[in-house]
Order: C-alpha cells, then sequence, then structure tokens
C-alpha cells in the first residue's frame, strides 16, 4: 500500500496479508467465464434459441464440414481461373461468403448441411444486410477470430457480426 491511503478493512484476515493482490475467488471467476457461465442454463437458452432442433446453435462439426466444403468449392473454381492461387482462392471464398450470406443467409457449404447464419436476437426472416456480412466475412477470412470462440459457442467473427448459425 501507498503512504498515506487508508487501510482496507477486512473480515477476513488473510485479505489483510494481501493487501491489494487478488484473491483466488476472483481468479478463479475469471477463469470460469463469470457468474452468468455458472448459472446452469446452457449455451442456446442465454443466446435466447432452442436447445434442439429448428433455431438451435449448429454444432462445431456442422459447421466446419460447411466450410470445407465452401473451401473445397473456392479451390476448385481457383484453379479453373487461376491456376489455384492461394489468393484467388480465399478471394473467391470472401466473395461466396460476402454475397451469399449477406443476401439469402447461407452459403453452398451451409445450405448442404442445414445451417443459416441468423442475426441474433431478430426474426429469422430477417436478413443478414451488407454490414454484417461484411464485418463477418473480413474477420472469417482472417482464421484467428473464427477459431477462438466464448461460452456461448460463437466465434468471434459471429459475435462482432452480432450473427449465429443455427439449424434450418
Amino acid at each position: 500500500m501507498s503512504p498515506g491511503a487508508p487501510a482496507r478493512a477486512s473480515a477476513r484476515p488473510e485479505e489483510r496479508t494481501l493487501g491489494r493482490m487478488a484473491s483466488r475467488e476472483d481468479m478463479g471467476s475469471w477463469l470460469e467465464g463469470g457468474a452468468a457461465d455458472r448459472s446452469g442454463a446452457s449455451a442456446a437458452e442465454r443466446l435466447g434459441l432452442p436447445t434442439s432442433g429448428t433455431g438451435s446453435p449448429a454444432t462445431l462439426g456442422r459447421r466446419v464440414v460447411a466450410l470445407l466444403v465452401d473451401w473445397g468449392i473456392a479451390l476448385a473454381i481457383s484453379y479453373l481461373l487461376a491456376d489455384g492461387s492461394s489468393l484467388a482462392t480465399l478471394g473467391i471464398f470472401a466473395l461466396e461468403h460476402l454475397l451469399l450470406v449477406s443476401s439469402v443467409g447461407f452459403t453452398i457449404g451451409h445450405r448442404l448441411l442445414g445451417l443459416q447464419v441468423r442475426v441474433l436476437g431478430a426474426p429469422a426472416d430477417t436478413f443478414v444486410g451488407f454490414a454484417r456480412g461484411a464485418v463477418r466475412t473480413l474477420l472469417l477470412c482472417l482464421v484467428i477470430p473464427a477459431v477462438v470462440w466464448g461460452t456461448d459457442g460463437r466465434g468471434l467473427h459471429d459475435r462482432a457480426a452480432g450473427t449465429v448459425i443455427v439449424r434450418r
């Protein structure tokens, strides 16, 4: 403690010896994701979505397979147009995502696997729109935001865009 700072009153002696250090309970709640995550509610319930069936959050497996389908399509087009250039493949992948997700709410891979991108908290028939689609596509193409996700199962790209991938 700095001189002149008032001493903190504490009911527990161990807090007096720790001074300004964080307690073990504080660190535990931070590592576990906070109090909202220990409420017992599932990720779907916290998002206001059904836990199963149509409109429920898509599983990681379905999302990954849809991503691989979309990447395969972009790769095939890239081989036809640009000898398989990696930059061309990424550009085609980004264009597919931007145009299709923004306008109809799903890519070819999503459609084949029964998935749809929805605006979180909006009615099911609400279009994702160009702005949300652009944010989502840009962050998806950067890869890291797409592979880092929170306790609700959404990647950072979906959280930033305010979207969620659900089952159709």
